[in-house]
Formats: structure tokens, C-alpha cells, sequence
């Protein structure tokens, strides 16, 4: 009977490459712009999509009662963000518009703009090349349900709601201070947030129609109809307490726009666990790959079994184990590259700790195209690594692992007959912690989109902390 046949090393994989160049959001993208515009030619409109090149410019709406700082958070938004910005008051004074001048009509007549022309103002200007480049940030729309459902008509759905809310006790004080710079749109405040130059001083002025009572009109006309907006946008809207500085607001927001939102695209973890020494990373490695049926990978092991198993490579590995030396890196990184593009880590996906240790190795794998999608940093104090290392110990009959500290034997005999490894001496886990310390700036700086870790805490808070930052995408970057 012949042997099993051995699974074959595969080429990097298909939704690796899907993956790194966002082919998965880009055809989701397509799709949705297909069942929404239903243009007369499919085909052309993907290709205009694909020359636009804009999946990844915000498209942004900040709402919320009246003074609850709207239009200071799109301001700061489209200064970092570089999006423009879209408000009423944009639309009817700033913007040369073929419906502005409808627009305005019913505004001279102190009428109601109805519904629809504010949604086809609206469409009319985010289809301008800026908005559909840079993005755009729409403050202070839609005001209610029916306003939402025509922009959703429309074809014109923000990828993120930001939603500013404070006490109504609260949102009245503050418009009493309110003061408006007419030159920059900026808004300041008497008591909050007064400006320091002289000449913004001089040229600020009191809003119009800014009484306490109309305040609580609007007020209370914004309470009646923001259930409607809210459950129109509640899959991808954030709820900011406005009541709080304004550093700490701003912070929250910027922070909430640049998120990613799940998706339904395919995804294989390919996770890359550094640290110092018994910072836990092996631990943190078993329990993901126990929940999520990957394939855990420990640099270390893989060698041992590349001996044991007698594989050409392994053969090469002995000679350096045998004279106690440490295994050249293009070796390390061949046996790496072999497994990791097995069956088994193709589709279940891997995570992979003890290697790489420096800036270079870390190059050799992008070369060999190991490239994880998560990598994971853990910090942990010289004092708590002594703690946890200089006090392990082994029983030479079971092979069982103690600590003095929080794990120590549970018999007078057994503690007698523990040994300490010698790695786990003081003076050689200073030199494992110095070697790691000196390469950790570069590899950090190489790997500039992973995450830290705090793993002084308990194992399972830590493991919550990774394992939400595996199931969530990663940050945007405009």
C-alpha cells in the first residue's frame, strides 16, 4: 500500500493577495453601487468606480441637538481628514448650486426648505469631484427619518455617524456664550473657549435667532425626530457625550471615523505574537489557536521537530544544535515558509511566536512572503519578567512545571527535587531581555500597524484584548 501523500507546500495564498490589495471591500463597494444607482451600463460604471479610487474618503455625517459643538467637530474633522465640508449654510451661501437659488427662495420667505430639494442639494454637491476624492463630512443632516430615507435614495449613505448629545440644562447655557467668527465659521464661546487673538475678539458676533426659547423649540422638535435618524443609522452610528472638553470629544470622534466596520469578506488569521521573555506569549497563542481552530506555530518547536522528523533541513538544524549554536536565519526562515504554506495553515490560518526577534529576519519573512494580517507587541516591566522566570521550576520525575510564587509544588518531597532550567538563571534572562530590548524599536517601527499589549494583567483579560483586535478590522488611514 503506498504511503499517504505528504500535503505540498502551496503558493502564497489567494486571499492573502485579496487581502493586502482590499480587493474584498472594493467588490462589496461595486456591488452595493450597482443595486443602488442601477445604471444602464453595469460595466462602464465599475470602470468609472475603479478610476475614482475613492472606497477609502470618508463619508461622514455629525448630528445632534442644537450647540452640542456639530460644527466644531466637522470642522476639526475635515482639517485632519483633509474631506470637505457639507452644512445648510454651505449649501445656501457658499456654493454655486443649479437648486440654490430655489433654495434660497424659500429661505427669503422665511418658508420650510422641503425635503427632497435639501436631499437633491445635497446630492448635487457631493457628486463634485472634491467631495467624491477627498470625502466629505455632512453636519447637522439629515434632521429626521424622511430626510435620511432620501438620501439613502439617493445613493448617498455615510460610512460613519458621529452623534453629539448633553443634557438640555446643559445645551441652554451654553448658547448664551455662543459667539461666531463671520471670516472662518468658527465657533467660540465667552466662558468655554474664548479666542486669544485681539482680532478674532473684535470681529465675533451673536448668532441670529440664538434666544432661549427658540433654543428650546429646537430643542425639542430634534428629541421628537432623532428615534427615526437613529434607527435609520444605528448599525454604524456613535453616541458622544458633548458635555465633556473639547480635546476629549474631538479625540472620541476622530477616533470613531477611522474604524472600519465588520465585514462579510473572507479572513484568514495570520497572527505574529513579539515580546520579552515571559511576557506570555506562548500562552496567549495555545488559547487563540484553541478557540479558533488555527495552527499554532512556536519557532522553537518547529525546529526540534524538523530533527526529529529527519528532514533535509532538520539534518542541517542538528549540526547547530549539536555544537550548540544558534540556527542561521535563512534556514529558520525555509522551515518557517514550509509550514506556514502547508494545507492546514492556508485555510485555518496560523499564529506564529518566537520569530522574528530582529529587524532583519523580520525582512527575510516579508522576502519569503510570510506577511502577517495582525501583529501583537506585548510589554511587560524587567521586574515582573525576573518575577515570573527566575522563580520557575521542573520536576526531573513528572516533568511537571512549578512556581515558587504562583504555582509552587503541593508536597515538601516534590519541592525538594526541583530543579531550575538553566536559561531561567537571573544572569541569563538579563542577556535574553537585553538582546530583545536592543531590536525592538526597529522591529516595531517595521511592523507599524500592530497592536500592544499590556501583559501584566490577568491571562484572560489579555486574551479579551487580542481577541478584539483580531475580529475587528484595522484602522482606516486617510
Amino acid at each position: 500500500m503506498d504511503a499517504p501523500a505528504r500535503s505540498l507546500p502551496l503558493p502564497p495564498p489567494m486571499g492573502a493577495y485579496a487581502e493586502e490589495q482590499g480587493l474584498f471591500p472594493l467588490l462589496q463597494s461595486m456591488l452595493e453601487g450597482l443595486l443602488i444607482h442601477k445604471p444602464d451600463e453595469p460595466i462602464q460604471y465599475m470602470i468609472n468606480h475603479l478610476k475614482q479610487n475613492s472606497d477609502d474618503a470618508p463619508r461622514i455625517c455629525i448630528l445632534g441637538p442644537p450647540v452640542s459643538g456639530k460644527t466644531t467637530v466637522a470642522m476639526w474633522l475635515c482639517k485632519h481628514l483633509d474631506a470637505i465640508r457639507i452644512s445648510q449654510e454651505t449649501l445656501l451661501f457658499k456654493e454655486i448650486l443649479a437648486l440654490t437659488k430655489e433654495a434660497k427662495a424659500y429661505k427669503e420667505r422665511k418658508q420650510k426648505i422641503p425635503n427632497a430639494l435639501w436631499a437633491n442639494l445635497i446630492q448635487e454637491r457631493l457628486s463634485n469631484v472634491d467631495c467624491i476624492k477627498q470625502g466629505w463630512i455632512l453636519e447637522g443632516f439629515p434632521e429626521n427619518q424622511e430626510q435620511a430615507w432620501m438620501l439613502q435614495s439617493s445613493g448617498i449613505i455615510p460610512t460613519h455617524v458621529v452623534v453629539l448629545y448633553a443634557p438640555d440644562s446643559v445645551l441652554i447655557e451654553r448658547i448664551s456664550g455662543k459667539r461666531l467668527d463671520p471670516f472662518t465659521e468658527e465657533v467660540y464661546h465667552t466662558t468655554f473657549d474664548w479666542p486669544s487673538d485681539p482680532l478674532v475678539q473684535q470681529r465675533l458676533v451673536k448668532p441670529e435667532d440664538i434666544s432661549e426659547q427658540e433654543t428650546s423649540e429646537k430643542l425639542l422638535e430634534y428629541h421628537r425626530n432623532f428615534p427615526g435618524v437613529f434607527q435609520t443609522y444605528q448599525k454604524f452610528l456613535k453616541s458622544i457625550n458633548a458635555d465633556q472638553p473639547c480635546m476629549d470629544v474631538l479625540s472620541q470622534a476622530l477616533t470613531y471615523v477611522q474604524t472600519r466596520h465588520r465585514s462579510a469578506a473572507p479572513f484568514t488569521p495570520r497572527i505574529l505574537f513579539c515580546g520579552p521573555p515571559g511576557s506570555g506569549k506562548s500562552l496567549q497563542a495555545a488559547l487563540i489557536a484553541q478557540k479558533y481552530g488555527i495552527v499554532n506555530i512556536c519557532c522553537g518547536q518547529l525546529l526540534k521537530e524538523a530533527v526529529a522528523d529527519k528532514t533535509k533541513l532538520g539534518e542541517l538544524v542538528k549540526t547547530y544544535f549539536d555544537k550548540g549554536c544558534p540556527v542561521p536565519d535563512h534556514l529558520v526562515v525555509k522551515i518557517l515558509a514550509e509550514r506556514l504554506n502547508t494545507l492546514d495553515c492556508v485555510t485555518k490560518g496560523w499564529v506564529l511566536c518566537g520569530f522574528p526577534r530582529d529587524l532583519e529576519q523580520g525582512e527575510q519573512l516579508q522576502k519569503a512572503r510570510i506577511t502577517p494580517n495582525r501583529v501583537f507587541f506585548f510589554s511587560l516591566s524587567y521586574e515582573s519578567v525576573m518575577q515570573r522566570l527566575s522563580q520557575r521550576r521542573i520536576d526531573p520525575v513528572t516533568g511537571e512545571r512549578y512556581h515558587i510564587t504562583f504555582r509552587p509544588a503541593p508536597a515538601l518531597e516534590i519541592q525538594a527535587r526541583l530543579r531550575q532550567h538553566p536559561k531561567d538563571k537571573e544572569e541569563n534572562i538579563e542577556m535574553r531581555l537585553e538582546t530583545y530590548y536592543r531590536h525592538a524599536k526597529e522591529l516595531e517601527e517595521f511592523y507599524e500597524d500592530a497592536f500592544y499589549v499590556n501583559a501584566d494583567q490577568d491571562p484572560q483579560v489579555v486574551f479579551e484584548f487580542i481577541e478584539s483586535c483580531i475580529i475587528k478590522p484595522l484602522p482606516r488611514r486617510f
